[in-house]
C-alpha cells in the first residue's frame, strides 16, 4: 500500500540512542499493539521521539539555514553541488528530503506516544505522566516549528494516520503555529521548574519548562515577524511571550558562561571548556560517539565533520568536508575587541595556517571556517573507538541563556526600554570582557545586529533575516563575489521558503503542491 514518506509505519518508532537518558537498546521488535503497558514502556516512546533530533547532516536546519543565509556559501568538494540549492535559491534534485522525513518520523513518534500513553498503568504516578505527555508534546512543537519555517504550507497530523488515510492535505501556516504554540504552552505547564543547578546530570538533553518558554518566545517573534501579525492568534499575545522568556531570565538558573570561547571545545582556553551541558544551555541537543563507527545508530553529529576544514588537519582542527564556508564579510564585521569573532571563526591566514593550507577540491573557498563546532584533533573519534564520519560528539545547543537575553531586549524594547538595555548589556559585557563597549539601546536593529554576532554560525541567522522582511533577507544575502562561484541572487518570490521535496510531491496523488517561486 502506498504511504508518504512523512508517514512512518509503527515498526521504525523504537529505534534509538543518544547520550545519558538517550543511551538505550534498540527495541524495534515490537510492535505497538504489544507495546505501552508500563511506565518503561512510555519512556522508551519519548526516547524514539527525541531520538530523530540527531538525524542526517543533510536533515540538519542549522547547515540548511546557515547556507542559506548571507553569512556562509555552500563550500563542501567540487562535486558537492546539493549543497549549492541552499546557498543560490536553486531548485536540484529532491535536496530536502532527509529534513522532511526526519521531523515527519519525529512527529509521527511523538503522536504514536500521545495516542497510547492513557493505556500505560502508571498507578499513582500522574507526575511522570503528565511529563511525558508535556515532552512528546515540545518535540511535537519543535519539529513542526522547524518544518513551517522551511517550507510554509505543510500538512498538521496530530494523531497517527490510519490505513488508507495517508493523503493530508497541507495546512495553513496559521493552523500550524497556532497548535506549535499550544503545545508549547502545554508544556510549560506540565513540566517541573527545576533550577539548572538541580537538574540531575543523567536527565541533561531532556526538554523542561524553560525550554517549552524559551522556544515560545521564538516562535512568537518569528510568526509576528515574518507574518507581519500582533499574536498567534487567540493563543500567544506578545504580552504571554514575554513573560514566557521573563520567567526563563529570572528563575531557570541558567547564566552565561563568563568567558564566550568556553562556550565551545574548538576555541575553549586550555582546561577552560565549559561542557557539553552547561549554564547556559537552555535546550542542547545530545551527540555521542557511542555509535562506534555504525552509522546506522545515528549517535554523532553530522554537522561537524561536514563543516571541517576540507580532507586535512590544521593545529587543533581535524577534518572534515569543508562545508558552510564562511563569508568574509561576518569576519570583518565584528569590532575589534569582541571576543566572538576568533572563538565563532577560523581564519587560515590570521591563525597561521596560510603556509600549511591545501586548497584541494575546496569549493567557494574563502579563507574562512566555523569554528564553533569544527571538529578537534584532540579527543577525537577515532580515539575513542569511533569513525570521523558518524561520530562526532560536540553537542549542539538549540537554546542559548544569550539567546533568552535577546529575546527578552526584544520584547521589552518599548515597554520597559530599561530591561532591555540591561539584557542587551550583559551579552556585550562577556563578549568585549568589559563594559566599555556598551551602546545606548534605540532601535530592534541594534538587537538584530548583536543578534549576528553572538548567535554567528549556530543556525538563527537565515531566520532573523526573513521575521524582519522579505526585502530586508535580499539586501543581506544577495552576493557578488570576485568569480561566478560567488555570486548568489536570493529569490523574494519564494518568499524565503524551500522546495518540498519531489518525491513527496509525487507520492502525495496530487495532494501537495510545490511552494511558488520553485
Amino acid at each position: 500500500m502506498k504511504k508518504l514518506l512523512f508517514l512512518f509505519i509503527a515498526g521504525s518508532m523504537l529505534a534509538s540512542c543518544g547520550k545519558k537518558f538517550l543511551e538505550t537498546s534498540p527495541l524495534d521488535r515490537k510492535t505497538i499493539d504489544a507495546f505501552y503497558k508500563t511506565p518503561a514502556d512510555a519512556y522508551q516512546g519519548l526516547v524514539s521521539a527525541y531520538s530523530m533530533l540527531d538525524q542526517d547532516g543533510y536533515g540538519n536546519i542549522l547547515l540548511t539555514s546557515e547556507i542559506a543565509s548571507d553569512d556562509a556559501f555552500g563550500g563542501g568538494g567540487n562535486a558537492d553541488q546539493g549543497l549549492n540549492q541552499w546557498d543560490k535559491f536553486i531548485n536540484m534534485n529532491d535536496i530536502n528530503a532527509a529534513a522532511w522525513s526526519k521531523y515527519y518520523t519525529g512527529i509521527y513518534r511523538c503522536n504514536i506516544l500521545l495516542q497510547n500513553i492513557n493505556g500505560v498503568d502508571f498507578k499513582a504516578d500522574s507526575t511522570t505522566k503528565h511529563r511525558y505527555i508535556a515532552e512528546a508534546k515540545f518535540l511535537r512543537a519543535y519539529y513542526y516549528f522547524d518544518l513551517v519555517r522551511m517550507f510554509g504550507n505543510v500538512p498538521l497530523i496530530t494523531v497517527p494516520l490510519e490505513p488508507g488515510n495517508y493523503f493530508i492535505p497541507q495546512s495553513t501556516p496559521d493552523s500550524v503555529y497556532a497548535q506549535i504554540a499550544t503545545d508549547l504552552k502545554d508544556a510549560a505547564s506540565n513540566m517541573p521548574a527545576t533550577a539548572f543547578g538541580s537538574i540531575p546530570s543523567g536527565e541533561y538533553g531532556r526538554a523542561t519548562k524553560w525550554a517549552a518558554e524559551s522556544l515560545l518566545g521564538r516562535v512568537f517573534l518569528y510568526y509576528t515577524g515574518y507574518y507581519g501579525k500582533q499574536s498567534i492568534g487567540s493563543v500567544v499575545s506578545k504580552t504571554d511571550a514575554t513573560a514566557a522568556i521573563e520567567d526563563v531570565i529570572q528563575n531557570s538558573g541558567y547564566s552565561l558562561v563568563p568567558k564566550f570561547n568556553n562556550l565551545f571545545r574548538a576555541s575553549s582556553d586550555a582546561n577552560g571548556f565549559a561542557g557539553q551541558n552547561n549554564q547556559e544551555g537552555v535546550f542542547v541537543i545530545q551527540y555521542t560517539y557511542l555509535g562506534l563507527g555504525d552509522a546506522n545508530q545515528n549517535n554523532g553529529n553530522r554537522v561537524q565533520v561536514m563543516i571541517g576544514i576540507r580532507s586535512q588537519v590544521l593545529g587543533p582542527y581535524y577534518k572534515g568536508w569543508g562545508a558552510a564556508t564562511v563569508n568574509p564579510a561576518l569576519y570583518r564585521a565584528f569590532q575589534n575587541g569582541d571576543t566572538r569573532r576568533t572563538s565563532s571563526i577560523i581564519s587560515i591566514d590570521d591563525e597561521g595556517y596560510s603556509a600549511d593550507y591545501t586548497l584541494g577540491d575546496q569549493a567557494q573557498y574563502t579563507g574562512y571556517f566555523i569554528k564553533k563546532y569544527t571538529p578537534i584533533n584532540d579527543k577525537k573519534p577515532e580515539d575513542l573507538g569511533g569513525n570521523f564520519q558518524w561520530d562526532n560528539y560536540d553537542n549542539y545547543p538549540v537554546i542559548r541563556f544569550a539567546d533568552v537575553l535577546l529575546m527578552g531586549a526584544e520584547l521589552n524594547l518599548t515597554t520597559n526600554p530599561g530591561k532591555a538595555q540591561g539584557y542587551l548589556d550583559q551579552v556585550r559585557d562577556r563578549a568585549f570582557q568589559d563594559q566599555a563597549h556598551r551602546v545606548t539601546l534605540n532601535n530592534v536593529q541594534q538587537i538584530m545586529d548583536e543578534r549576528r554576532f553572538e548567535l554567528a554560525l549556530e543556525g538563527h541567522r537565515y531566520w532573523d533575516l526573513l521575521r524582519q522582511g522579505v526585502s530586508v533577507a535580499k539586501s543581506a544575502i544577495d552576493n557578488t563575489g570576485a568569480t561566478a562561484a560567488f555570486n548568489v541572487t536570493f529569490r523574494p518570490e519564494t518568499k524565503g521558503l524551500f522546495s518540498i521535496p519531489e518525491t513527496q510531491i509525487n507520492l502525495s496523488n496530487g495532494t501537495l503542491k510545490q511552494n511558488t517561486g520553485w
